[in-house]
């Protein structure tokens, strides 16, 4: 059975490797564009392009692990180890070449996620965490602000790309930012749990992920000391995502659910 640091090895060079090839898709310009679910949906060659780079990487290690990947990379394996894969995480920031774009590897055994890397490669930051050893940003530790008062919290967020959920989740944020200092939204759900672990926000919260949205983010979050779940008391899931400082968890919790954040 391979350690939680075994894994973590080999995501931090599938990240790395990927972090090349997206930057030089920078350099040289993104010539394919395509949209998904909706026109604001973007996917581009370097989403496929990174994909691939992480799967290669990680199967030429572990052929035997099974693989989950956003842009529909599937390997059936025969070991407990899955990867959850977002090769680009904030797609729509990269083509505009705006920071808040990532790279997300998580490596879970059975529904737990037990290594995770989140590589923000413009601005040269690895954040990792395994279980139970603590989370990092370029190997040095992180911790959650420590934040005791919402309404001196900083909130990042993020939106759908269904507009008529967008408008319902622009209500719900009509009633929240009069009670939090500021509200933060920069697009990628990992960076933002990556934020809430660093104390660069005071908490995270969001609605209608999918799984390698969040993966590896929850787990280094959780590492720095961030209190995590849902709204009904659960694990953060497709749902709902709520991360913070642990000090207004229960507040914040509160005051999304009077807002109606509940099913938007």
């Amino acid at each position: 059975m391979a350690r939680p640091q075994e894994l973590l090895d080999i995501a931090v060079a599938a990240a790395q490797r990927a972090g090349a090839v997206i930057t030089s898709g920078l350099r040289s310009g993104v010539r394919s564009i395509n949209t998904k679910s909706t026109a604001t949906d973007l996917v581009t060659e370097m989403d496929h392009a990174s994909e691939h780079t992480i799967v290669s990487t990680i199967l030429a290690a572990r052929p035997d692990d099974s693989i989950v990947a956003e842009e529909g990379a599937r390997h059936e394996g025969f070991s407990d180890v899955t990867w959850v894969i977002d090769p680009i995480d904030g797609t729509t920031n990269y083509v505009y070449e705006h920071p808040g774009f990532a790279i997300s590897i998580a490596a879970q055994r059975g529904r737990r996620t037990i290594a995770g890397v989140v590589s923000d490669p413009l601005h040269g930051d690895l954040y990792t965490a395994t279980a139970g050893g603590g989370a990092f940003r370029n190997g040095l530790g992180v911790v959650v602000s420590g934040e005791e008062q919402l309404s001196t919290a900083l909130v990042a967020t993020g939106f759908s790309y269904l507009a008529d959920r967008r408008r319902e989740q622009a209500q719900v944020l009509s009633k929240l930012i009069s009670e939090v200092r500021d509200i933060r939204r920069m697009g990628a759900a990992s960076l933002d749990l990556c934020s809430v672990a660093s104390g660069r926000v005071d908490a995270y919260y969001e609605s209608g992920l999918s799984p390698w949205d969040f993966a590896a983010g929850i787990l280094i979050a959780t590492e720095a000391g961030a209190a995590v779940g849902d709204l009904s008391g659960g694990v953060p899931s497709a749902d709902f995502v709520l991360a913070s400082s642990p000090g207004i968890f229960d507040e914040l919790r509160r005051l999304l659910l009077r807002s109606g954040a509940a099913g938007v």
